[in-house]
C-alpha cells in the first residue's frame, strides 16, 4: 500500500512540474502567441507549441533515459539516485549564484522553437528536475535485483517515455491554454506583462525536488 502511494505521488510529482513549466513564460509561450500575432493566423499558434513540447520532451529524454539504464546496474543503484540527487541541488544553487543567461540562448532565433526549447530545457534544468521523480518511478517497478538487467533497462525506457508524455502534456496543456487566452482576448499587452521573472522560484524548486530526494534516499 506504502509503495502505491508513493507511486502515486510521485506521478503527481511529474504532472505538477509540467503545469509549473507550462506556466512559466519562460519555456516560451509567449513566443507561440507572438508568432501567431504577427502572422495574424490562428493556425500558427498550435504548430508553434508543437514546436516548443517537441523541443522540451527531448530535453526531458536525454536526461532521463541515461539514468534509467544505469539504474538497471542494481548494485549502483543507490549511488545512482545520490549523484542524481545532489546534482539537481548544485544545480539550483547554482543558478540562484549565476542568474545570467548565456548569451549563445540569445543567438538561437525564434523561428526555431524547437531547437530553442530543447536548449532552454536544458539550461533552466527543466530536465534534471525530473530524473529523482523518475528514478524513483523507475525503481516502483519492482526488485531491480530480482530482474534481468536488459528487461529492466526496457522497462526504465518505457517509463521515462511515459514521464515525459505526462510532463510534457501537462506543460502544454497549461502553457497552450495561457497563449490561446492571450492571442484570442488577452492581447500583447498581457504577454509583455507575464514575462514575470521566476528565474529565483525555478532554482528554488530544485534545490527542494533535490533535497526530498535526498530525503527519501536516506529513509529507505
Amino acid at each position: 500500500m506504502t509503495a502505491t502511494w508513493e507511486q502515486a505521488g510521485l506521478w503527481a510529482a511529474v504532472l505538477a512540474s509540467g503545469l509549473y513549466h507550462g506556466l512559466n513564460p519562460a519555456m516560451g509561450w509567449p513566443l507561440a502567441v507572438s508568432g501567431a500575432l504577427l502572422a495574424r493566423s490562428a493556425r500558427t499558434l498550435p504548430m508553434s507549441l508543437g514546436y516548443l513540447g517537441a523541443g522540451h520532451a527531448l530535453a526531458i529524454l536525454a536526461l532521463t533515459l541515461p539514468f534509467g539504464l544505469l539504474v538497471s546496474l542494481a548494485a549502483w543503484e543507490v549511488r545512482i539516485r545520490l549523484v542524481a540527487s545532489l546534482l539537481v541541488v548544485a544545480y539550483g544553487i547554482a543558478l540562484l549564484v549565476w542568474r545570467r543567461h548565456s548569451r549563445a540562448l540569445a543567438r538561437i532565433p525564434p523561428a526555431r522553437l524547437a531547437f530553442w526549447s530543447f536548449a532552454i530545457a536544458i539550461a533552466h534544468g527543466a530536465g534534471l528536475m525530473l530524473v529523482p521523480i523518475y528514478l524513483g518511478l523507475c525503481l516502483a517497478q519492482g526488485d531491480a535485483g530480482h530482474r534481468a538487467a536488459g528487461a529492466l533497462a526496457l522497462g526504465n525506457a518505457s517509463t521515462a517515455v511515459l514521464v515525459t508524455a505526462v510532463h510534457t502534456t501537462a506543460m502544454l496543456a497549461t502553457g497552450g491554454g495561457l497563449a490561446w487566452l492571450t492571442f484570442r482576448y488577452l492581447g500583447p499587452q498581457f504577454v509583455a506583462r507575464s514575462w514575470f521573472n521566476l528565474d529565483v522560484v525555478w532554482a528554488l524548486s530544485l534545490v527542494l525536488v533535490g533535497g526530498a530526494s535526498l530525503a527519501l534516499l536516506a529513509m529507505d
